[in-house]
């Protein structure tokens, strides 16, 4: 028997220098628990002391009065912290269409993701949305079949509905004992365990007979579809042998990066159950910033295509995606893909050909910042006292030009006339519109001189 206690405190390496960093995001249909899991992730991985909760209005990640008020996540938000010594950066996206952008711009600076799909609804629409938008730009993903403590919980049926609706190939690494009031933990089918949450402690115990025969079908076809994809497992599964868990682990870490396979666990996050696995499964499976390929620019001079290496020694690289405007204060979030931000130091926006001084850095705890000093390749900073930065722009070295690809914005379905009531109310009307207009780039404005109208889109 195993035991590991995880009651809110910080695992080993929190607190000293992380030898690794996984940067993803939380993508799901509204309501399938994805708020709910990262709130549990930051309480397991001793960032909060106290679980919030969507349906109270106190979930860290929805800060804004308007998701309290209303339960639901608005705008995506960014968190880091610290699991077995990897630095985890979040983005918590909306499920929401209406939101849809926001999930772009995020997945477009993300490295790995996690699906959360709920085990009585299985795939719906707006996880056909999301998935779609994260292979289109070739994110590797795990998924969670969340909820498995509600009546009607069909781990199988989700993994079918992946199949049919979402082309994807789930490759199932646990099971669920038990579904609906009946779920009591997962059976671990790297290691053949019985893994139960209690009081903040995971125990791992072997598989009573009934279990194992359960567990004895799904291995096989976990062993078999691994098999397919690595020459060494293929002989090992064939000859009989019996096959260590990290030979395993490695196979399916490798179908993860290609994206060959989607590894799937079960659990439930409201219930407080299966979520360190899903930590172990990120730091295990999804990939750093060294592990992806690595970023592509062009040179603005000559249109050439350049490189750019996750390291830090190399000529600076970000891109700005999203501007968050905080009481009349442009706070710009970027992605480093190679180089060091400096605070204090002058790049070069190379969208609009200005240079600019980085004023103070942050490291983003929702609605919270860490001050930074510097910030390397992968990470997700916050940047204040800047003026030129908008949403796609490209932050690089005065004397290493390089123009990344900017973020794709939604054209515009609805137009909106708006007419202050009095002249007097003009320029404020200006300075909001314009303020909106910078935080969201689906938006553009127009003013038409027949009416006297500002037209927003």
């Amino acid at each position: 028997m195993t035991t590991t206690n995880t009651s809110g405190s910080a695992p080993s390496g929190a607190g000293k220098r992380p030898r690794q960093l996984r940067n993803i995001g939380v993508i799901a249909h509204i309501d399938a628990g994805k708020t709910t899991l990262t709130e549990r992730i930051l309480y397991y991985a001793g960032k909060i002391h106290r679980m919030g909760e969507v349906h109270d209005g106190t979930a860290t990640m929805d800060y804004l009065p308007e998701e309290q008020e209303r339960g639901i996540t608005i705008t995506s938000a960014c968190t880091t912290c610290t699991w077995a010594g990897t630095q985890i950066n979040i983005i918590d996206t909306p499920g929401h269409v209406d939101f849809t952008i926001e999930v772009e711009r995020s997945l477009r600076v993300l490295d790995g993701a996690i699906g959360v799909f709920c085990a009585v609804s299985g795939v719906e629409p707006q996880s056909e949305t999301v998935w779609r938008q994260s292979e289109r730009y070739k994110v590797p993903k795990l998924a969670l079949v969340n909820k498995m403590d509600r009546p009607g919980a069909d781990f199988k049926a989700v993994l079918n509905s992946m199949r049919e609706r979402l082309d994807a190939r789930p490759l199932a690494i646990q099971i669920p004992l038990g579904a609906g009031p009946d779920f009591s933990g997962v059976a671990d089918l790297v290691t053949l365990e019985r893994v139960t949450f209690e009081d903040d402690v995971v125990q791992r115990d072997p598989l009573t007979a009934q279990e194992a025969e359960l567990a004895a079908p799904w291995r096989e076809a976990m062993l078999e579809a691994l098999a397919e994809h690595d020459d060494a497992l293929m002989e090992a599964y064939l000859g009989g042998e019996a096959i260590d868990p990290q030979a395993v682990r490695r196979v399916i870490r490798a179908v993860t990066l290609s994206r060959a396979l989607t590894p799937v666990l079960a659990g439930s996050a409201l219930r407080n159950m299966g979520v360190q696995p899903v930590l172990d499964a990120v730091c295990a499976y999804l990939p750093g910033p060294a592990d992806i390929t690595p970023a592509k620019g062009q040179d603005p001079s000559g249109g050439k295509t350049v490189e750019l290496p996750p390291d830090p020694k190399a000529p600076l690289a970000a891109l700005v995606f999203k501007v968050i405007m905080e009481g009349g204060r442009k706070l710009v979030l970027a992605r480093v893909y190679s180089g060091t931000l400096r605070e204090g130091e002058d790049v070069l926006n190379v969208v609009q050909g200005k240079k600019e001084r980085l004023g103070r850095m942050f490291r983003l705890h929702a609605d919270q910042k860490e001050p930074l000093a510097a910030a390397g390749p992968g990470e997700i900073v916050a940047l204040s006292g800047m003026k030129l930065p908008r949403t796609g722009d490209t932050l690089a070295d005065p004397a290493h030009p390089v123009l990344l690809e900017s973020i794709s914005a939604y054209r515009p379905v609805i137009s909106l006339a708006l007419e202050p009531r009095n002249t007097e109310e003009l320029d404020k009307l200006n300075e909001a519109v314009a303020r909106v207009l910078l935080e969201d780039p689906t938006l553009s404005s127009a003013y038409d001189e027949d009416s006297g109208q500002l037209i927003l889109s």
